[in-house]
């Protein structure tokens, strides 16, 4: 039987993952360490390759997750995940597209708020046709709700493309996580968050192909909340480049 402090112990060390009990935080230490395996484990972006493959439950779901944009490092591979670790550490609200997205998200080991786009805008939508999701971003963009924020798109292509738009418009972002799953406009919504991250900065984690979906997309933004929660223990510095971080991980295992 474990006492409070060794529950709570369980909850902040396995909250990515949702375990809480001995149990469980075994089973989710055994899985992640399988998935090890077949996934480097060397950079930030690793970690999100990882979490993609045990969320899909798919090894060769890691080459299918694109890193895009920069921030004051550079814009190497890890710098998504810096920047969104980062604006989790400061609070940022988390803005999802859906409840579901919203849903999947831990609510421990941080303190952002967590908001849903869905829901609002329902008259834009009504006025001009567009979809719920899409007039939902942007009711809250013109709310400056994405400013800063973590924007997580699991659901909707039209609620990507209505970010990117207000990306091109002058929102910016601290971090973005977009998996929109479907045959209809999925990938090419996909392919221009990717664009605009590019051409304005903003840091963007996608995936190409047909496949994603909301589980995907919190599981991403998850491990933000993981990474943001070992900078806080200070187990991991965030001030290091995916190549510094690499050649790190390589000689600490030579000096093994």
């Amino acid at each position: 039987m474990t006492d409070g402090t060794e529950q709570q112990g369980f909850e902040q060390e396995y909250a990515d993952l949702g375990a809480t009990t001995q149990n469980a935080m075994e089973i989710a230490e055994t899985s992640m360490d399988i998935v090890r395996q077949f996934v480097p484990d060397e950079t930030l972006a690793d970690r999100i390759r990882q979490k993609s493959v045990h969320s899909m439950g798919d090894i060769e779901f890691q080459h299918l997750i694109e890193f895009t944009g920069s921030d004051d490092l550079g814009d190497d591979e890890d710098a998504p995940v810096r920047a969104g670790a980062q604006a989790v550490l400061d609070e940022a609200t988390i803005v999802t597209d859906i409840t579901m997205s919203k849903a999947g998200i831990t609510g421990r080991g941080h303190d952002c708020e967590k908001r849903k786009a869905i829901g609002n805008g329902a008259e834009l939508a009504k006025e001009t046709g567009m979809t719920r999701t899409a007039a939902s971003v942007l009711e809250l963009d013109k709310q400056g709700a994405y400013d800063g924020a973590i924007a997580t798109i699991g659901n909707a292509p039209t609620a990507a493309f209505a970010l990117a738009d207000c990306i091109e418009n002058g929102t910016r972002p601290a971090a973005i996580v977009a998996t929109p799953v479907g045959f209809v406009k999925a990938e090419e919504s996909r392919e221009r968050i990717r664009e605009i991250s590019e051409e304005h900065g903003v840091p963007a984690i996608t995936n190409v192909g047909r496949r994603g979906g909301s589980g995907l997309a919190a599981a991403l933004t998850n491990e933000l909340i993981h990474v943001a929660k070992d900078v806080r223990t200070d187990d991991l510095d965030l001030e290091l480049t995916a190549e510094a971080r690499a050649a790190r991980v390589e000689s600490d295992s030579e000096d093994e």
